[in-house]
């Protein structure tokens, strides 16, 4: 299937890929097994219905269950690639600043997930290229200004003022 903005996943540098990977290599190996075995020995216990570490490693492991997922699912559609050419345009990986509404802000565009390895104790909010907003200026340059529908329904207007690719 080509990729499309619907189905491209989310940018990752390399390093953020790795650790990614590290810890999805944990959390579905020893980890898992580690909670398994907690919940085979409350188990042996006896009563489960007043068994309060039997009932914790069965939260445990739904939330690890559901941090697999989310992590085989953005690795698997990943796009790693280095920094994000320096020619204006807004794409993820890049530091964009914009007056949004009137009100200048400078943002990272990219996942989440890779915040950490970029952006560390810097601050820097970090919007989703599939967020509205993110979608809205991706692919457009510092000069334009456009609309997006924000999540409540209005209309909010942007000027994209600078993209440039995060120096990190």
């Amino acid at each position: 299937m080509p990729e499309t903005p619907e189905n491209q996943g989310a940018w990752l540098t390399q390093e953020a890929y790795d650790r990614l990977k590290k810890e999805l290599d944990y959390i579905s190996g020893p980890y898992r097994q580690e909670i398994v075995d907690r919940i085979e020995a409350a188990r042996e216990e006896g009563d489960l219905k007043e068994n309060g570490g039997y009932h914790a490693a069965r939260e445990e492991q739904g939330k690890n269950e559901g941090r697999i997922a989310q992590l085989t699912s953005l690795l698997e559609n990943a796009t790693v690639g280095e920094k994000a050419a320096d020619d204006g345009i807004v794409e993820s990986g890049m530091v964009v600043t914009a007056k949004v509404a009137g009100n200048e802000m400078t943002f990272l565009l990219g996942s989440r997930e890779v915040a950490e390895d970029l952006v560390g104790g810097t601050g820097m909010e970090v919007f989703s290229d599939h967020s509205p907003i993110g979608s809205a200026i991706k692919g457009h340059k510092a000069g334009e200004t456009l609309t997006y529908t924000a999540p409540n329904g209005k209309e909010i207007s942007v000027e994209i003022l600078e993209a440039k690719p995060f120096e990190g």
